[in-house]
């Protein structure tokens, strides 16, 4: 009874979760959302703060300043020929995990769904950088991306600067990981099958053990009926006992008068 009850509060809580198309229709809104506001921010900056003095915006901790990163996070790998191609590899693989993840996460979750579309919108806004902006340095022409934003932490301390796609990107993998962290088991439909057929299974002992209990209960109720009625019957036995000569005597009288009455018959 109470697994039946589970199952069917189960149902009306999938029942209740909101449609996978309007979950789907969140990410590529908010995706859209992020990557416009990336690419005219980087437009702006190119257009702006190319070859020209920054801006300050809090003095002593908040800058708009230009820069050109060939590498990836922090300038990383930036003289690296090969890095260009790989960044474009890895992105575009994050891009369809990410999608793959939209089509598959459950959908009470919003957080999740908002952590893929910040992490899509910053990958593209990126990926479009390295695609098609390119800048000359050192005689050479390079691709890269462009980084506007610079912060100041502390005395002579300076955050590498970065862009609006990189705090989609941080934000987005922070929300995901707090997500995984979670409801990590909810990405693994295999484990979910388990565990249900491991209920199922406690539920399958759970009624066997009590048709045993039935079954049990029952023997006991016929061990303790047993005595009393080998009881009745012996009752049975000393009463039809007790009346045999009764009935013996009864028909020795009938007899004796059957033979009186003969013989005032014949006389």
């Amino acid at each position: 009874m109470v697994d039946s009850k589970q199952s069917n509060n189960s149902v009306a809580s999938t029942a209740d979760d909101p449609s996978r198309a309007s979950r789907i229709w969140l990410v590529v809104i908010l995706t859209v959302l992020v990557l416009v506001a990336d690419l005219w921010s980087k437009a702006w900056a190119w257009e702006t703060l190319r070859d020209a003095p920054a801006i300050t915006v809090i003095e002593g901790w908040f800058y708009y300043e230009f820069g050109f990163n060939t590498g990836s996070a922090f300038s990383l790998l930036r003289d690296a020929s090969w890095a260009r191609m790989a960044f474009i590899g890895v992105t575009l693989v994050a891009v369809l995990y990410m999608a793959r993840m939209a089509m598959t996460l459950p959908t009470r979750w919003v957080s999740a769904f908002v952590a893929v579309a910040l992490v899509c919108g910053g990958a593209l806004g990126n990926l479009h950088d390295r695609l098609v902006r390119i800048r000359e340095i050192r005689g050479e022409e390079r691709y890269g991306v462009v980084d506007f934003i610079k912060v100041h932490y502390g005395e002579d301390r300076i955050w590498p600067t970065f862009n609006i796609a990189d705090i989609a990107l941080v934000v987005g993998v922070g929300l995901l990981l707090v997500f995984l962290t979670r409801h990590g088991d909810a990405l693994d439909p295999k484990q979910e099958g388990e565990e249900d057929d491991a209920d199922d299974e406690d539920a399958d002992d759970e009624d066997a053990d009590d048709e045993d209990a039935d079954d049990d209960d029952s023997v006991d109720d016929a061990a303790d009926k047993a005595p009393v009625a080998a009881k009745d019957a012996d009752d049975s036995v000393d009463d039809a006992a007790d009346k045999a000569p009764v009935a013996a005597k009864d028909a020795d009288d009938s007899d004796k008068r059957a033979s009186e009455d003969a013989d005032t018959a014949s006389v």
